[in-house]
């Protein structure tokens, strides 16, 4: 099967027969994330806090023309119990567990200074702890399948560079990418994890936070390529990770998607430009 759409040149992926888990599916990236599992032929499982409405689940159409739907579990991810019971939901409801995708996270602004104990520790406990509950639960199941699996964690470049007002999403997500090495190791062979490191995506919230579309171009104007990723860049990155075929050797990697990165402040101070 050919993917094809925002996520960059047609690819061949073909998931039909696996499953995926992708926490925080119904929207924005892991929507995305859903989407492009979907049509490549992979039964989803997508999780959340509340209820959403069925017409609101991430969908793609089948060859046949018909329309796939994600399944949705009701959780909070970061309790332990709960995760454990997304991964059960998967079993339960298609016999097998193939692709967990550790999407759900994310952080508001607050100054580190005056920040309280209790919120860091919820924010650290969604980016870091999460992953961890419900990786733990996905590779008791894919130690026991003959083709065991894989686990795509979805980092942020907050992790490899400092992160000013969001300590305590850049510092989770600092210690996702060395979860994600230490996992490789232990849970070798039969279970890859790898992390893809995401600079800025386009979604309702990043819209949201930089002040609608005018915004965004400002902001996409300091990146190299000269815009936002999509939710389609991050998916296609998840599918390759994800793929036996086309990743099967890799493991314990952080798979960087930001853009170029930013261009430093020097060259601009330098060339008497704002480097504001």
């Amino acid at each position: 099967m050919v993917i094809s759409g925002n996520a960059g040149p047609a690819r061949p992926f073909d998931f039909a027969g696996q499953v995926a888990v992708i926490t925080g599916g119904a929207r924005g990236i892991g929507r995305g994330i859903a989407e492009a599992f979907l049509a490549a032929g992979a039964d989803v499982v997508v999780c959340g806090r509340s209820g959403i409405p069925e017409s609101e689940l991430p969908t793609a159409t089948d060859g046949g023309g018909g329309v796939r739907r994600a399944v949705y579990v009701i959780a909070d991810v970061r309790q332990p119990e709960q995760s454990a019971s997304v991964i059960d939901a998967a079993r339960d409801r298609f016999g097998r567990l193939d692709v967990l995708v550790n999407n759900a996270g994310g952080s508001p602004e607050a100054a580190a200074a005056t920040v309280s104990p209790r919120f860091f520790a919820s924010i650290v406990t969604l980016n870091l702890l999460a992953p961890f509950y419900c990786g733990q639960a996905a590779n008791a199941v894919m130690q026991g399948q003959p083709e065991g699996g894989s686990i795509v964690n979805v980092g942020s470049v907050s992790g490899i560079r400092p992160s000013p007002g969001t300590a305590a999403y850049g510092a989770s997500k600092a210690g996702l990418i060395n979860l994600t090495q230490s996992l490789a190791v232990e849970w070798a062979p039969k279970v890859r994890v790898n992390c893809v490191s995401a600079g800025m995506v386009a979604t309702d919230a990043a819209r949201a936070h930089y002040g609608g579309e005018e915004g965004l171009a400002k902001v996409a104007a300091t990146v190299p390529l000269g815009r936002f990723a999509t939710p389609g860049d991050v998916a296609g990155l998840c599918l390759f990770l994800s793929s036996p075929s086309l990743a099967g050797y890799v493991t314990g990697a952080n798979l960087v998607a930001h853009g170029g990165g930013e261009r430093p402040a020097f060259l601009a101070a330098a060339e008497g430009k704002d480097a504001s």
